[in-house]
């Protein structure tokens, strides 16, 4: 489900993280592996985790809980963006192809952000 506007991301946030989450990984496949090894491992940990611990929310089983694995999506979030940054920095070929990804690590981290306040 889209939100039908101009921005064709889904409402549902697991499917949304997901979708984060695999084109972290294509985008991981496509830098140089020699300059930046850990980075790139740092990358699609962080990556990946946004969706995964959402989901760990998603089935919480108090309200501490939920509101603790929201805020490992939050973090997350905001070191996807680092590492984006420095992949960037590190690989400026990669820098066009970084944007996009840094921005919906940005959204995810203010998603979560106001989730997590409540």
């Amino acid at each position: 489900m889209t939100n039908g506007g101009n921005n064709k991301k889904p409402y549902d946030l697991e499917e949304r993280t997901a979708l984060f989450g695999e084109a972290i990984i294509g985008f991981a496949r496509k830098i140089p592996v020699d300059p930046v090894r850990r980075l790139i491992d740092q990358l699609v940990g962080a990556g990946t985790s946004v969706g995964a611990n959402y989901c760990e929310a998603d089935d919480a089983v108090s309200k501490k809980d939920f509101r603790h694995k929201i805020s490992i999506s939050k973090r997350e979030a905001r070191e996807s963006k680092f590492f984006l940054r420095m992949i960037a920095k590190a690989v400026p070929e990669m820098k066009e192809d970084a944007k996009p990804l840094w921005q919906e690590a940005k959204e995810f981290h203010l998603i979560f952000a106001k989730i997590y306040r409540g």
